[in-house]
C-alpha cells in the first residue's frame, strides 16, 4: 500500500518539530515529510522514524529567506552558490534518513525571465548529475503561488522531456486544481511522470473533504496506473490536525480495496 505522508510543516504546526512524526504516527500517517528539518539533526530524525516505524518521503533543497517570499533558490542568478550548499545538505539529510526525493523549489525570481530559466536550468543539471549513484532522485513541482518560476504542469513536464526523464514531477491536487487541470485525467494521462503526489482540496487548500474535489476517482486514478509512490497530505489543516485528519481511515479502506485483486 502507497505509504500516507503527513507534511508536517503543515501539519502538528503547535508541536515542536521533534514531536510531530510521533502525533503524525499516531493518527495513522506512514510517513513525514518537511522542506526543512535540519532543526533535527539526520540521526536523531532516522532513529525516530525507526522507532515509530515511519518513512521519510521528501525534502526540499532550502527555502531561501521566508521572509523576502523566495520558496526556493533554484532560479535565482547570482545565488547559485547558496543554492548547490543547500542541496548538498539536503541530499546528505536525505540520504541519512532514508528519504528517496530532494525537490530545489525554483523560487520566485526578480530578474529577468530568461536569466531565472537559464539559472534553473543549469542549477536542475547540477543537482542532477550531484545524485547520480546516491539511490535519491529529484523532484520538480509546480507551484501557483506568484511568481514562481515554475508556475505550469506543461512547462513541467516539458522541462522533464527535455531532461529525457532524469527526475520526477510532484503533483499536487491543489495546484492542479488553481490551474484548471482536472486531477484525474491529469494522472491517467501523466501517470509514468510522477513521484511523489499531494493532496489538498480545492478552494481554500484544507483537507480532503472540505472542497469541491472528488478524491475516490483521484485515488482510482492511481491505483490503475500502479502508482506506489508516496501520497502526502500538504494542507493547512481547518480544524486541530488529527481532527482534520479523520478521513485518513477511509482512505485506508480504499487504498486498500482499490489494492486488492
Amino acid at each position: 500500500m502507497n505509504r500516507l505522508s503527513a507534511h508536517i510543516g503543515y501539519l502538528y504546526a503547535d508541536l515542536p518539530l521533534a514531536e510531530r512524526p510521533a502525533a503524525a504516527a499516531r493518527d495513522g500517517f506512514t510517513a513525514v515529510e518537511h522542506p526543512e528539518p535540519w532543526a533535527v539533526p539526520a540521526k536523531e530524525m532516522r532513529a525516530r522514524l525507526a522507532d515509530l516505524g515511519l518513512a521519510f518521503s521528501q525534502v526540499t533543497s532550502g527555502m531561501g529567506d521566508a521572509a523576502k517570499g523566495e520558496k526556493g533558490l533554484a532560479a535565482l542568478a547570482g545565488r547559485e552558490a547558496e543554492f548547490r550548499a543547500g542541496f548538498d545538505r539536503a541530499l546528505a539529510y536525505a540520504r541519512e534518513v532514508g528519504c528517496p526525493f530532494v525537490h530545489p523549489m525554483a523560487g520566485v525570481p526578480k530578474g529577468g525571465v530568461l536569466d531565472a530559466a537559464e539559472t534553473y536550468r543549469l542549477n536542475l543539471s547540477w543537482a542532477l548529475n550531484r545524485v547520480e549513484g546516491s539511490g535519491v532522485r529529484v523532484l520538480v513541482e509546480a507551484i501557483t503561488i506568484p511568481g514562481y518560476h515554475m508556475g505550469s504542469l506543461a512547462l513541467a513536464a516539458d522541462l522533464q522531456d527535455q531532461f529525457h526523464g532524469r527526475f520526477a514531477l510532484l503533483f499536487d491536487t491543489y495546484h492542479a486544481a488553481v490551474l484548471g487541470e482536472d486531477p484525474r485525467r491529469w494522472i491517467t494521462r501523466n501517470a509514468g511522470r510522477i513521484g511523489h503526489v499531494h493532496i489538498a482540496d480545492h478552494p481554500g487548500r484544507h483537507e480532503p473533504g472540505t472542497g469541491t474535489l472528488a478524491f475516490e476517482p483521484i485515488l482510482a486514478a492511481l491505483t490503475a496506473a500502479g502508482y506506489t509512490g508516496a501520497i502526502g497530505f500538504e494542507y493547512i489543516p481547518s480544524a486541530a490536525t488529527s481532527a482534520s485528519a479523520a478521513f485518513l481511515p477511509g482512505w485506508k479502506r480504499l487504498l486498500s480495496e482499490k489494492a486488492s485483486p
